[in-house]
């Protein structure tokens, strides 16, 4: 034999050598490959999903516990007028208490009285006629709300109407002047927390939307 031929069967040996070796090894696969058994397969994670229709309400959930009066007022509110939300009243309640606030300081109740129900509204004018018999006046400049949150709800299904109270937690500089024009309370660079939990009140339903401030407290 020429040196080539014995090269070749060399080669061709050390190949067979090769693929018994692997066979022995790794095994065989013939055919079509069996599925995995069913404990073998990863059970997909599931994914958490809002149910839609007799699910739970986010927009009334993320401000109050589920099941609780507040939550059951919340929800007999929307079945009476389905486009009320509670996250969109808090927006407003928001904005509605910094204007409130900054005209009842200035002493201007004049420009919010519809905003305002009759008890509220006499009572906001007694203390700005008060301050002005004393020759006080108050420059007052508004901050920010640091803290809200819904407070209580409440619905009255014979009549409609619903009373959400809301509590902030305000920020603001306030410096109260006499006659003379002296500082006799407050700071102008120095802001000071101002807690109060206001109830809005409305009847569901009505072509009027808005609310009205019917109490205030802490």
């Amino acid at each position: 034999m020429n040196n080539a031929l014995i090269q070749l069967l060399v080669l061709a040996g050390i190949a067979v050598f090769l693929i018994l070796k692997l066979r022995s090894v790794l095994g065989t696969r013939e055919g079509f490959e069996k599925p995995p058994l069913a404990d073998e397969v990863k059970k997909p994670v599931p994914r958490g999903f809002e149910v839609i229709e007799g699910g739970t309400d986010r927009d009334i959930t993320d401000h109050a516990a589920d099941g609780s009066p507040t939550a059951r007022a919340l929800a007999a509110m929307k079945q009476v007028e389905p486009d009320f939300s509670v996250n969109t009243f808090l927006q407003g309640a928001r904005g509605a208490y910094e204007m409130i606030l900054m005209a009842f300081e200035r002493g201007d109740i004049a420009a919010i009285r519809p905003f305002l129900s009759q008890d509220v509204y006499d009572s906001f004018a007694a203390a700005v006629q008060a301050r002005e018999e004393q020759g006080l006046t108050v420059e007052a400049n508004f901050v920010g709300i640091r803290e809200m949150a819904l407070h209580d709800a409440t619905f009255d299904d014979a009549t409609r109407e619903a009373e959400v109270s809301v509590r902030f937690t305000g920020e603001l500089t306030t410096v109260v002047r006499n006659k003379a024009g002296d500082v006799i309370e407050g700071s102008p660079t120095e802001g000071k927390r101002q807690r109060d939990v206001w109830t809005f009140a409305r009847v569901m339903g009505a072509a009027d939307p808005n609310w009205q401030l019917v109490a205030t407290g802490e």
